[in-house]
């Protein structure tokens, strides 16, 4: 095909991104929408960027030395860019690719003045905003002048920000290419830029205009606050109009130049209430057109709007598709689960599949539609106290929307709302024998699985797995099994109401359910303790595992004195709890049994953090502990009128929450356990596919659906382009702050906590687990990176079960996310740490290193000088 290094913009739409860029393609788009007017242009291509590569051979050399750096090495990318950037302006434009432009220029008129823009082919895309990466220059004038910015614009491609950028986003620089749009320049009265969903909320239902005086540079730049307009259904609901007393203005000569503004008109506002509205209708127009919420750069000229840009808003969190038009409210399920964290297509199925209840999916993680419970005046009451034990944040935020009087509709308490949530099943006697029961009922189920599924594969495997699945969640819905949760946490929540009550004791639970006996996650994390003692007295199997890198270390270690026995110890430990790993409701994450190398960093700070026989001391200290706390309660309450009365329903809650608070933590570790169960077989059939060539890498299976793996097992055809586009979509995904409850208008909605009784300056959270300590802040995202020394307080996002082996050997903790009865507060009660969880942005306000005290009994962090 001939290289064509002009075209006009009518010429081009959405789908001419790899010929005229982001920019130009949107621009083009924008140009056939009826009643939008986009100022007349063209677009130099992508072919005249390559043209213009090749004319530099030594580019070539530079970018493979650019790819090689890490994106934090800034002054070898700053020094490195600026080279190419160098060599690229300084590249001379070959003459045909001259005439073409300045052709261009002669049929719009060559002594208008024009806005020479960059738009690369990477720019404006549904899942990265390139905004701000490359370069604009307004206001050029004449053909030498406007060839000279183009060539900036090529350069701009290799700012020390956008090659970071790209570095951190895993772009190939080679694969990213410039075109330049070049447009008769609009000299507006005002300007600014229009999103047609809130960016800070995310609702798609109010638009937000922001509008300065003269050119929209002065805003983009920060230069000058805008005015602010809020537009709901047509009417402005809220407005802030700001003092103007800068402006930049084009000159007759060309550039542009900063201006003050006249006093009368510096507290007018820049637009008309009719303007912003007109605004917003145009702006509506084009989110219809190109399917999501915008934003859109605008300017205000003496015949009308003029739109300069328009891209998709890549900050919003997905709404989840309801397939109506009603109002819905959703409530997250990671915040529930502890993680956060975006979940891929294969493990968002596989959780839908085997969960109690009906879950929608958005932005990589799941939700689940409370509107109904909500409407119900009996269902809404459970509903909310439930949610309001687990998550604070989360009731406070379903009280805002409920609040607002209109969103969520009214239903009568017999409609379909169904029964009220959290409502108590029938109460059981307090006899571990229950729990023993149940324990072996899920060992023989799963024990029942591991031997059926041996004889399973290709489409008899996708027979099998969905009966596997209703067994899964049988044994999960046993009434026994509810039962015997529900009798643990509502016995804590009497211990703690009951007795602050009576005796003025904040959350006594927390020491009285100390080393409570059938905890499997405390258990796991005294029994790395166990792994540590076996390794600790041979110096050479600590000296190999502080420099293991190779998931097959295990084999090496035998080699080793002493490597057998802590070889055996380690898969004895596997055996036991290899199906954990961080993140673990995602199926596709691998497991300890996969990566063993992650439980390392952990078993060496046990060995050196700690003495011989720690776990059993430890377990025998927290059960004393709780026994010394049952004495000094129940005689305290002896000494109150009817104190014997009080004294005997204090004790029979604390036999119940001593029976059956452990229990707590087995349903997630039977869950986990027939996780990996399912995952062995689904990455055999994965081996298969790789080794007939259907598929490249056994992980690709993660990105697809289990049906679509289903349909790909039987078919023995895979869509690539679909796996390529999921791996795109999920890593997007990370960059989205998933919200507590989001609104079908896509409001997300964090909660607020309401308290007066926290000291000015500190940080507000839910107190789990009772006590004050001070220490070092440890800020960590990955437990593999853990580098923990006695004292010191974990800060973190979340923690599953897969944290606690971390627990033995911290002071106390704070969280991002949880609740009283989520895996991280327990297992803190378990081992009597102090801990306060649900600290909004807590790894960001509390730096690595800082001395922090933890208020584990009131629910607030302070930050120490």
């Amino acid at each position: 095909m001939t290289e064509r290094y002009v075209w006009d913009l009518h010429e081009v739409d959405e789908t001419r991104v790899a010929v005229v860029g982001g920019k130009g393609a949107h621009l083009g788009g924008l140009s056939r929408i009826e009643g939008i007017r986009v100022p007349g242009g063209f677009c130099v291509t992508t072919d005249a960027f390559r043209r213009i590569m090749a004319e530099a051979p030594s580019i070539g050399d530079r970018l493979d030395q650019l790819s090689r750096l890490a994106p934090d090495d800034r002054e070898a990318i700053r020094a490195l860019s600026a080279l190419i950037r160098r060599t690229i302006e300084e590249t001379v434009i070959p003459g045909d690719l001259v005439a073409a432009i300045t052709r261009a220029l002669a049929r719009l008129g060559e002594q208008a003045a024009y806005a020479v823009r960059s738009s690369a082919t990477a720019e404006d895309l549904p899942t990265a905003s390139f905004a701000g990466q490359q370069d604009t220059y307004l206001n050029v004038m004449g053909p030498t002048a406007i060839l000279r910015h183009v060539s900036r614009c090529w350069a701009s491609l290799f700012t020390e920000r956008a090659v970071t950028y790209r570095q951190r986003n895993g772009i190939d620089h080679r694969t990213v290419h410039m075109a330049v749009v070049v447009q008769r320049m609009v000299f507006p009265h005002a300007a600014g830029v229009l999103f047609t969903a809130d960016p800070v909320t995310g609702d798609r239902k109010v638009a937000t205009v922001d509008a300065g005086l003269g050119l929209g540079e002065a805003l983009v730049s920060g230069l000058v606050n805008p005015d602010v307009f809020k537009v709901r259904h047509g009417e402005i609901v809220a407005r802030t109009i700001a003092a103007k007393q800068r402006a930049v203005h084009a000159l007759p000569a060309g550039g542009t130049r900063e201006v003050a503004v006249e006093t009368r008109r510096q507290e007018l506002p820049a637009l008309t209430d009719a303007q912003v509205v007109r605004l917003v209708e145009l702006g509506r127009r084009i989110e219809a057109h190109f399917g999501r919420p915008q934003d859109i750069e605008w300017c205000l000229a003496d015949d009308g709007f003029q739109i300069v840009q328009s891209r998709p808003v890549t900050t919003l969190f997905p709404v989840p598709e309801s397939g109506d038009q009603e109002n819905h409210v959703y409530v997250s399920v990671g915040h529930g689960q502890m993680m956060t964290d975006p979940v891929k297509p294969l493990g968002l199925s596989m959780w839908r599949l085997t969960a109690m209840v009906p879950m929608h999916e958005a932005g990589g993680r799941l939700f689940v539609d409370v509107t109904r419970r909500l409407a119900a005046p009996a269902s809404r009451a459970g509903l909310l106290d439930v949610m309001g034990r687990g998550d604070p944040l989360i009731r406070d935020a379903l009280e805002t929307v409920l609040d607002r009087g209109d969103f969520v509709p009214s239903l009568p308490d017999t409609g379909p709302g169904g029964p009220p949530a959290g409502g108590a099943p029938d109460p059981i006697e307090t006899d571990p024998a229950v729990i023993t029961e149940l324990i072996e009922r899920s060992r023989a189920s799963i024990a029942a699985l591991e031997r059926d599924i041996r004889t399973k594969s290709g489409p008899a495997l996708f027979d099998f797995l969905p009966a596997a699945f209703e067994e899964h969640k049988r044994v999960l819905g046993d009434p026994l099994n509810i039962q015997a949760i529900m009798a643990g946490m509502e016995a804590t929540w009497w211990l703690n109401d009951t007795l602050w009550e009576w005796l003025g004791e904040k959350n006594a639970a927390d020491t009285l359910t100390l080393s409570a006996p059938d905890n499997v996650t405390s258990e796991m994390g005294l029994a790395l303790l166990d792994v540590a003692d076996v390794i600790r007295p041979w110096p050479e199997v600590v000296t190999f595992l502080q420099g293991v890198e190779d998931e097959d270390f295990l084999d090496e270690l035998a080699k080793r004195a002493g490597g057998t026995e802590a070889r055996d110890a380690i898969e004895d430990y596997l055996d036991r709890y290899g199906m954990r790993c961080v993140g673990e409701i995602d199926i596709t994450r691998p497991r300890w049994r996969e990566r063993p190398t992650s439980l390392v960093p952990v078993i060496l700070d046990n060995v050196r953090n700690f003495e011989p026989g720690a776990a059993e001391r430890r377990f025998e200290q927290g059960r004393r502990k709780a026994r010394k706390k049952e004495q000094d309660v129940l005689s305290r309450l002896r000494a109150l009128p009817d104190g014997d009365r009080k004294a005997d329903e204090a004790k029979r809650m604390i036999d119940r929450v001593r029976t059956f608070i452990g229990y707590r933590e087995y349903p997630k570790y039977d869950i986990i356990s027939r996780y990996f169960v399912y995952k062995q077989a689904l990455l055999e059939e994965a081996g298969r596919l790789v080794r007939a060539g259907v598929l490249p890498e056994k992980e690709d299976i993660f990105y697809l659906t289990f049906q679509e793996l289903h349909d790909v097992v039987r078919s023995h055809q895979v869509d690539e382009r679909l796996i390529q586009e999921r791996k795109d979509a999920f890593r997007s995904y990370h960059a989205l702050t998933p919200p507590r409850v989001l609104t079908s208008d896509g409001e997300a909605l964090t909660g607020s906590y309401r308290r007066d009784d926290v000291p000015a300056g500190a940080l507000t959270g839910v107190p789990v687990s009772a006590g004050t300590i001070e220490g070092r802040a440890r800020v960590i995202h990955d437990m593999a990176e853990a580098d923990l020394a006695a004292g010191d307080i974990l800060v973190t996002t979340f923690t599953d079960p897969s944290w606690s082996p971390l627990f033995v050997g911290i002071a106390g903790l704070v969280t991002e996310v949880g609740g009283l009865m989520t895996h991280g507060a327990v297992i803190a009660r378990e081992y009597g740490l102090p801990a306060v969880v649900g600290v909004e942005r807590a790894t960001r306000l509390i730096r690595d290193g800082q001395r922090i005290r933890v208020h584990g009994t009131d629910g607030y962090v302070e930050i120490l000088p």
